[in-house]
């Protein structure tokens, strides 16, 4: 395994680069502390950032965000832009789960008086947000799942789950016009029908969470965020339709492609030339497949609701903003004093637009984009804002989360799924779980140290903190 024989310079405490040799077209940025990047030295992290800079058309230099770590193809933490005529789309560079990602709801409810009643409130959560490998509550037939291709969360609202004010506080308001449901195979889309509205396994969960500090009180107040008061976090993504779309393509494109899959330095960086017929039928069931986990989301929001409503008697949840993790995006970047359209390509990063773009909803347009950075089960996560600085330097990106430390199989060695939660209950965090395996394979020790990627992220101005939360109950996949 390639490990420390690559060689890296040191930009600032908080930034580095590996420098463009053989056929690399750019350099390798890297942003970590020391801390981190002796964690990224240990697996295949950075020799996977030095190969995603042999794609073609990629612009300035391939990116390693503070929660990277090795992933298929791209690191996940990894972020390309390349030119969507000389360049091309890799599903190597999005993930199997396209668009897992994150949705904040703010209440009016104090952490104090949701206490008491948290373990209820988990166990309606559950029923009403099924977690683990389990099928959904509401079933959809083929001709809904396309209007779900199709529309994302426009169809939730048209279908009464969620509402207008949800859509408009999301990424691409729920929904990517590209998308083609006659691109996704009838595999997938048979995955799909008994997923709508569940949480999926893995590192997906619904944390209920509250206000615990702020940093910037102007934009928490633009945000709706005020110390004290529970939000409620939902990660979630495409569940096992967009891990079919990521298969199909792959498998597709290595047959389409011999010749380039012959000159990669790695086969998983596979990608569709810009242009080709496949490149477009691959960025439209991406788009789909997006679609698909924006509707989930929404109609997890709605779900969640109906818990709230049922245990606490409130009805004030808002959707503060939900973004996409796994992504390519059709975008426009300044690149050396030109606009330049590209596929960015988001893989375990969040789109971190800084003030002005049209892409942010109104409301925060002045501020700049809402980024949520989730911890491990039981440590804090963050609200932070996008920048400037971001815009320049990483085309409108940061950080998804804390990062993988250790595989699910060396964390089931190490933890015993019982004692994680009577560890977390003891300090006042509740865990509700789909199995015992899932919540070993999920504990915090699993992970790098959240505060850690937040605090390099805020130095790099790349994406500053806002608000950091704290979770009163988890209901874990």
């Amino acid at each position: 395994m390639e490990k420390n024989n690559i060689e890296i310079k040191k930009i600032s405490d908080v930034s580095w680069e590996i420098p463009k040799e053989g056929d690399m077209n750019v350099p390798c940025r890297v942003y970590a502390s020391e801390i981190l990047l002796e964690k990224m030295k240990q697996d295949r992290t950075l020799k996977q950032g030095k190969d995603m800079a042999h794609l073609p058309g990629i612009y300035k230099y391939s990116i390693i965000m503070p929660d990277g770590h090795q992933g298929y193809g791209f690191p996940i933490g990894g972020v390309a832009a390349l030119d969507h005529e000389k360049g091309g789309i890799s599903p190597g560079g999005i993930g199997y789960d396209i668009n897992c990602g994150v949705r904040l709801l703010k209440s009016d409810m104090d952490a104090e008086e949701v206490k008491p009643k948290i373990k209820e409130l988990l166990d309606k959560i559950m029923n009403y947000c099924p977690a683990g490998l389990g099928g959904s509550n509401i079933k959809v037939q083929e001709d809904q799942i396309n209007g779900i291709l199709e529309n994302g969360a426009k169809w939730a609202v048209e279908n009464g789950y969620g509402n207008e004010d949800d859509m408009e506080h999301c990424e691409e308001n729920g929904h990517m016009e590209q998308a083609d449901p006659k691109e996704i195979s009838s595999t997938a889309k048979q995955r799909g029908k008994k997923q709508v509205a569940t949480l999926g396994s893995g590192n997906h969960f619904l944390e209920v969470q509250y206000v615990d500090e702020v940093f910037d009180e102007e934009v928490a107040k633009k945000f709706g965020l005020e110390k004290g008061k529970v939000v409620f976090m939902i990660h979630c993504g495409s569940r096992g339709l967009g891990h079919q779309v990521c298969s199909d393509y792959l498998r597709e494109m290595e047959r389409a492609f011999p010749e380039i899959v012959h000159k990669l330095p790695d086969r998983e960086l596979i990608y569709a030339p810009a242009g080709s017929e496949l490149a477009e039928r691959y960025f439209k069931a991406m788009s789909a497949a997006a679609n698909f986990a924006w509707c989930n989301r929404h109609v997890l929001g709605h779900q969640l609701r109906l818990a709230v409503k049922d245990i606490l008697g409130n009805e004030s949840l808002k959707t503060v903003y939900d973004v996409a993790h796994n992504i390519a995006k059709l975008e426009e970047h300044e690149i050396e004093g030109e606009k330049k359209k590209v596929f960015v390509h988001r893989k375990g990063a969040t789109r971190a637009f800084g003030p002005g773009r049209e892409e942010i909803p109104e409301v925060y347009r002045e501020t700049g984009q809402p980024i949520i950075l989730p911890g491990s089960m039981g440590t804090a996560s963050y609200v932070l804002v996008g920048t400037n600085k971001g815009m320049e330097e990483t085309f409108g990106s940061t950080a998804h989360g804390a990062g993988r430390l250790m595989s699910r199989h060396e964390a089931l060695k190490k933890y015993r799924g019982e004692k994680v939660v009577k560890d977390l209950g003891e300090k006042g965090i509740q865990v509700k779980g789909a199995s015992w395996k899932g919540i070993a394979e999920e504990a915090s020790g699993a992970y790098k140290d959240v505060d850690e990627v937040v605090r390099v992220s805020n130095e790099a101005d790349i994406g500053k903190m806002v608000v950091k939360l704290k979770p009163l109950g988890v209901v874990k996949g």
